[in-house]
């Protein structure tokens, strides 16, 4: 499989950690979230690396004026959870980036012909071309949700090189179509899998992301 779009797997043992705990199939609910939790506030935390437009400034400390550098509040940041497992990411995130705007996309998979359906859209009408947009989508397996997502996001005028992608577990089909579709876009993920089964899920995965977190 040859992609172009660029997927960041950090090397970092908290992130290791916690993945460890989610896939255990004996983590109870309330562990699973805590891992969900952890998982999107360190892959949130790579994923703004040199991607917050910054300005320089002066501040004077109580001994002295020094040289100081600040997220350019200008620009708008937004965060993107695809409801319902992107929810378990988003405190984690919001840690980051307390300031950000949050839009809500729901989107469910039909089980039996793995195809997606919105059946909650609270992004704006337009985004800015300057706008950062971090997406939170915890499984990419087929594909199917991501890439709806992605197409309602850039029809409202978002500049796919300025959306970031958190996810947990990515499989090589989803990624083969955001390679194909959005050659811009960076992904952050903690593990890519080897595949899907019959079912369309992650294989080894960790399982419905939703289910697991929310105890249904």
């Amino acid at each position: 499989m040859t992609l172009q779009l660029r997927i960041y797997v950090p090397e970092h043992p908290l992130i290791k950690h916690w993945l460890a705990v989610a896939r255990d199939e004996q983590t109870p609910s309330v562990l699973f979230k805590s891992a969900m939790n952890e998982l999107g506030r360190w892959l949130a935390y790579e994923a703004v690396r040199n991607w917050l437009p910054t300005v320089e400034a002066k501040v004077k400390t109580p001994l002295a004026e020094c040289d100081a550098t600040f997220i350019n509040p200008e620009i708008p940041i937004a965060v993107v959870p695809i409801l319902r497992a992107g929810l378990a990411l988003l405190d984690g995130t919001q840690n980051i980036l307390p300031l950000a705007s949050i839009y809500h996309l729901g989107l469910a998979r039909d089980e039996s012909t793995l195809e997606p359906s919105c059946y909650l859209n609270k992004l704006p009408s337009n985004f800015t071309p300057e706008t950062r947009i971090l997406i939170l989508e915890p499984m990419l397996a087929t594909g199917g949700s991501i890439m709806t997502a992605m197409a309602e996001i850039v029809s409202r005028g978002a500049n796919p090189e300025h959306i970031r992608l958190v996810s947990i577990v990515a499989a090589p089909p989803a990624l083969q179509k955001l390679s194909e579709k959005y050659p811009q876009l960076q992904i952050y993920a903690a593990m890519i899998d080897e595949g899907l089964n019959s079912q369309g899920y992650i294989i080894p995965g960790l399982g419905d992301a939703g289910d697991r977190a929310f105890g249904t």
